[in-house]
């Protein structure tokens, strides 16, 4: 099989996909926008490279592929990167190769068109729409109540999103978000509850390999929040009776969506009013979330993506013999990393469970509390049994700090 991967050399886990392709037998040409030189141990896996200005530039990434098919068969056009994925559906259409369609991507990305089409299946979802105006939100508003959400329409993670809880908050959240300019944006139902997410490697229309995450807390007080260190558990007690139904609903969202074969990524809520659907990405989850995966599941898991792709079936089952988490760790004031206190008497008490860490050094400008949950210090953790694993990820949060001057 020949499979063209966009942008195998960044972010750093990209080369990931590109290894596992070509071990299971893939010849691989990656397209990408640095020169070939910069693309380091990743070289080796490809059998050729097409540079282009910018991945994400329609005309350039057709170019790419007609020049890639005119030196041989093309089976797969690949993009695992969130803003990569319209552009590659829509070269993957006009160049006649197979996989996500343009329908198809934007019932993932867009989300008012999502939400909708997944009520009109059956899935379970927060009332929303798409406004452009500071009227059509506040139709939704006197129609719903708050508390709302207003977020993008495409975007990934808990950028540009508001909850907004009386008027006053409703004008600063619209002006922010560019309502009042015109922008279409997101606007939902606030959903009380839990939050978290199910993945899967699904191939040929199947959910071969599915894995269910849970944040603490919810994504936006933990991007808010610069007290809180935010954890991101994956369980390994999906066969217990509680995720069910999560296994039905996430399947009946692949179904719906007739995915054939790719990872996907799904949030959901599950409070007062039930288990919520609230958006999927035909793409792998972020910040690094499948290595802890593959540490939870004895697993290769971009190995088991890539046999899924080219062979139609995954090699190894998850295990489940761990659960894995993160703790995001911020410093206590923004400026330059100081140093740390209690990093040795952590791996003291826990180091045959810590997978890996990053500490920057001293001297490191600090990012913001919003950047994300590999920002700044995080450490990765696994422990066979769920419960403790989330007391151990607890202590680390309490007595791991990080300062900042």
């Amino acid at each position: 099989m020949h499979v063209l991967f966009v942008a195998p050399e960044f972010p750093h886990y990209q080369r990931q996909f590109v290894r596992g392709l070509h071990e299971v037998g893939a010849q691989v040409t990656g397209i990408g926008e640095r020169p070939f030189e910069a693309l380091g141990e990743t070289a080796q896996w490809l059998h050729d490279y097409i540079r282009v200005p910018n991945v994400c530039h329609v005309p350039s990434l057709t170019e790419a592929v007609k020049l890639a098919q005119s030196k041989s068969w093309v089976d797969r056009l690949e993009a695992t990167i969130e803003a990569h994925i319209m552009a590659a559906a829509e070269v993957r259409e006009a160049r006649g190769i197979p996989g996500l369609t343009q329908r198809q991507a934007l019932l993932c990305r867009d989300k008012p068109t999502m939400k909708e089409f997944l009520r009109k299946a059956g899935v379970p979802c927060a009332q929303s729409t798409g406004a452009s105006s500071a009227a059509e939100v506040a139709d939704f508003v006197a129609a719903v109540g708050y508390p709302i959400i207003l977020k993008p329409r495409d975007g990934a993670g808990a950028a540009g999103t508001f909850r907004v809880d009386d008027d006053e908050g409703l004008a600063a959240a619209m002006a922010a978000s560019g309502v009042l300019d015109g922008r279409s944006v997101a606007v939902e139902e606030y959903i009380e509850g839990h939050e978290g997410f199910y993945d899967t490697i699904t191939v040929q229309g199947r959910v071969e390999a599915a894995f269910v995450s849970h944040y603490f807390p919810n994504v936006l007080p933990a991007m808010r929040t610069r007290w809180i260190s935010p954890q991101v558990i994956s369980t390994n007690r999906l066969g217990e009776p509680a995720y069910e139904e999560l296994h039905r609903m996430g399947e009946a969202v692949v179904a719906a969506l007739g995915l054939d074969t790719c990872a996907t990524h799904m949030e959901w809520f599950f409070g007062p009013k039930g288990l919520k659907f609230s958006e999927i990405g035909a793409r792998p989850p972020g910040v690094g979330q499948w290595d802890l995966y593959a540490a939870g599941n004895d697993i290769d898991i971009y190995r088991e993506w890539a046999h899924g792709l080219v062979h139609g079936r995954l090699e190894n089952a998850p295990s489940r013999r761990f659960a894995a988490g993160i703790i995001n760790l911020r410093p206590d004031r923004d400026g330059h990393i100081a140093g740390y206190e209690g990093v040795q008497a952590m791996h003291e008490r826990y180091g045959e469970f810590v997978i890996d860490s990053h500490l920057p050094p001293p001297g490191t400008p600090t990012q913001p509390v919003d950047a994300g949950f590999m920002a700044n210090a995080w450490v990765r953790m696994r422990h066979p049994n769920y419960d403790t694993l989330r007391a151990m990820l607890d202590d680390v949060g309490r007595t791991l700090k990080v300062r900042a001057s």
